[in-house]
């Protein structure tokens, strides 16, 4: 791992080079397995801290230790128009500069490489609004693929430069994770889940996350940032630890 990128790195509404500590564990916690991710599809961050997730559940399943994810929305951008603006010209103008955009890219670009993400910033051309990407990511739950559908949201937008904002995009990645085509276009179509999309935000922004991704165990916060694999999974160990021995 290249250690000249920042540990814990997350993205909030000023961009995405933070960072945050992780955070202690309440004490009056109880004891489950349940990961909830608090992340926006169009977050570097939480694609790689994906990434780093899988990593560290893969060495925890080794030694028994087993966890359900959950994925949740938050908007880096919620004031963006439905349909998206043009990414070069909205980055310049948030970040200053097209040089300091560019410069973030390049940055997030060997982050993403250092852990097996080829990033094709290049080929992103919009911004989007992420509500109805969220909303695919909620039926994808409902249906059991959520995780998948996740896994092709980032990748369609970080891998493949494409808009997630199209309904006609997203219903191809409902497909990639398992979905019926008819019946996710027929959803995106509607706007079942777009208010409660928009409130669980609101309400992650009033629990206090304001940089994702962040990740709770069973709804107290671990810690937010995309963490190297051995330090999500001993944040794990100890959680679930102190966590089951609250409730004894």
């Amino acid at each position: 791992m290249n250690d000249s990128f920042p540990t814990g790195a997350t993205c909030g509404p000023e961009g995405c080079d933070e960072t945050t500590a992780a955070t202690s564990i309440p004490a009056d916690a109880a004891a489950g397995t349940r990961i909830d991710i608090v992340s926006d599809a169009i977050c570097p961050w939480c694609y790689i801290g994906k990434r780093q997730l899988e990593r560290a559940l893969e060495m925890l399943a080794a030694e028994g230790l087993h966890f359900s994810v959950h994925w949740n929305p938050f908007q880096l951008n919620p004031d963006m128009p439905e349909e998206g603006r043009d990414r070069a010209a909205y980055r310049a103008w948030k970040f200053g500069s097209a040089e300091k955009a560019a410069a973030l890219d390049a940055r997030i670009t060997e982050a993403a490489a250092n852990v097996g993400l080829g990033f094709r910033t290049d080929l992103m051309t919009r911004t989007p609004n992420t509500i109805q990407a969220h909303r695919l990511i909620w039926f994808a739950g409902q249906n059991g693929v959520q995780d998948a559908a996740m896994e092709a949201v980032f990748r369609a937008y970080f891998v493949e430069g494409r808009d997630i904002g199209d309904p006609a995009v997203l219903a191809e990645c409902g497909v990639a994770a398992g979905l019926d085509r008819e019946a996710v276009a027929a959803f995106l179509a509607g706007t079942l889940a777009a208010p409660e999309m928009r409130a669980a935000d609101q309400a992650a922004r009033e629990a206090g996350v304001s940089g994702v991704p962040s990740f709770f165990l069973d709804g107290y916060g671990l810690f937010s940032g995309a963490m190297p694999a051995e330090t999500i999974a001993e944040a794990l160990r100890r959680g679930r630890a102190v966590l089951q021995q609250r409730a004894a």
